[in-house]
């Protein structure tokens, strides 16, 4: 096999084989093929697209290229949960324990910050001491200790995705249906899981920007994970503007906090709500989707799934004591407000550049090797439809490097539409549900 050969052919738009998939993964993760030649071949994908056969034997080279876990002899169904990536999209850190607290399983393998939008470990990271680097061994034993584990992607696990998700963040190669598919579900399908709920961002802040892009990256995702014998759903979920008022590691993670002690942003709490219901219907541990909604409104108001979340950091080696005084999760040294040139009222925002400006501060990567700011971050005062007056803020950024600041504020100030009639709809929060 050459892979120039390989190249070539994506990229006038031909078909490659399962052998050669397969050969080309197997290559690339033994360290045989460079970067170069894997980023060529990867935008190829992004331009050209990939059939469904090419697909299949992409996640399954993927899956295969590393251990493949078994919970089968623990007792009770092992649920995941997995997002395609926005601004502000933190449930997972409040689902996880709402779930494991209402008596299903979720081992929880997350990826780091993808462009412009947040990684949950990353996120995780951020809780001094936190550790998301967990032997296989020791994630099952947390996993049996209290539930849940949340991990990053060990050696062993989908090796070949690890590399590849690291080399798309920073070649411009995240946005293809093809490799959010088979990345999303060759860790998944590693996880040892029953069933899995997604959630699938659309609009501007996200992979898909139109809703139809988005249903068919769905559609892509359920379809693979029913081949392989799972209970998969998709919830098309609104990314026109951060999820919740703050973005950045350790601000996400207090008001995640903030959500699991009974309060934070509506929005985010009706997620959360919605996508850890799913997940209890899934995991067989109630008979319908309303009723798991209100068992995880219940595990939030009786103190529960904040305790069993304070059980997850310990075991896990974080500072337990952030649950009660996120201020210890450290914050940027200065701050800056954003204020609107004009009153009026917020018609829509471009939702990526204001992911774009995060990691621009240093809450993210622009090069493979980065060092994240766990500390940096946005915090949104207004939302879609809401009125503002001229010089009223609309967000503060908080920052530490000065160097930063300048393309930061013009990411931000160019990224909110203000007209003088209110926005006659505002985006729903959800879509659609695929695969029900």
């Amino acid at each position: 096999m050459r892979v120039v050969d390989l190249i070539r052919r994506k990229r006038d738009s031909g078909e490659l084989t399962r052998d050669e998939i397969e050969e080309l993964i197997a290559a690339y993760t033994r360290g045989d093929i460079p970067d170069y030649q894997m980023s060529a071949w990867l935008m190829a994908v992004v331009l050209r697209g990939m059939r469904p056969p090419e697909i299949a034997a992409l996640t399954e080279a993927m899956l295969n290229s590393g251990t493949v876990l078994d919970f089968s002899g623990m007792p009770g169904r092992k649920v995941g949960k997995h997002s395609t990536g926005g601004v502000g999209d933190k449930p997972s850190l409040v689902i996880a324990p709402i779930v494991a607290a209402g008596g299903v399983k979720v081992p929880m393998i997350s990826g780091r910050g993808l462009g412009h939008t947040g990684g949950t470990l990353d996120k995780l990271e951020a809780i001094p001491g936190f550790n998301v680097n967990l032997s296989l061994a020791d994630f099952q034993r947390v996993l049996e200790t209290c539930g849940c584990a949340m991990i990053g992607q060990t050696a062993e696990i989908a090796p070949a995705d690890k590399k590849i998700y690291a080399l798309r963040d920073v070649t411009g190669t995240v946005e293809s249906p093809a490799l959010i598919c088979a990345s999303i579900m060759s860790k998944k399908l590693a996880e040892g899981i029953d069933a899995l709920v997604l959630d699938v961002k659309t609009g501007s802040g996200a992979f898909m920007k139109n809703i139809e892009d988005a249903a068919n990256l769905a559609e892509l995702l359920v379809e693979t994970g029913k081949r392989k014998g799972k209970n998969v759903v998709a919830l098309l979920t609104d990314m026109n503007q951060p999820l919740g008022r703050k973005v950045g590691n350790s601000m996400e993670v207090a008001e995640s906090i903030e959500i699991l002690i009974g309060a934070g942003p509506a929005d985010l709490r009706e997620l959360c709500l919605e996508l850890a219901a799913w997940m209890f219907f899934l995991g067989e541990r109630v008979k319908t989707v309303e009723e798991g909604k209100i068992l995880a409104a219940d595990l939030i108001t009786s103190g529960h799934a904040l305790e069993k979340f304070r059980e997850i950091v310990d075991l896990q080696g974080g500072d337990v004591r952030v649950l009660d005084d996120p201020r210890r999760l450290g914050h940027a040294r200065q701050t800056l407000g954003v204020t609107s040139p004009t009153e009026g009222f917020i018609t829509g925002t471009q939702c990526e550049q204001l992911g774009v400006a995060c990691v621009v501060l240093g809450g993210g990567r622009e090069k493979k090797d980065d060092k994240i700011d766990p500390t940096v971050g946005i915090d949104f005062h207004k939302r879609i439809g809401d009125a503002v007056e001229r010089g009223e803020p609309l967000c503060t950024l908080h920052y530490n490097a000065a160097t930063r600041l300048d393309e930061a504020r013009r990411l931000v100030e160019t990224a909110y539409r203000i007209e003088p009639e209110k926005p006659q709809t505002i985006p729903p929060l959800i879509h659609r549900v695929i695969g029900a």
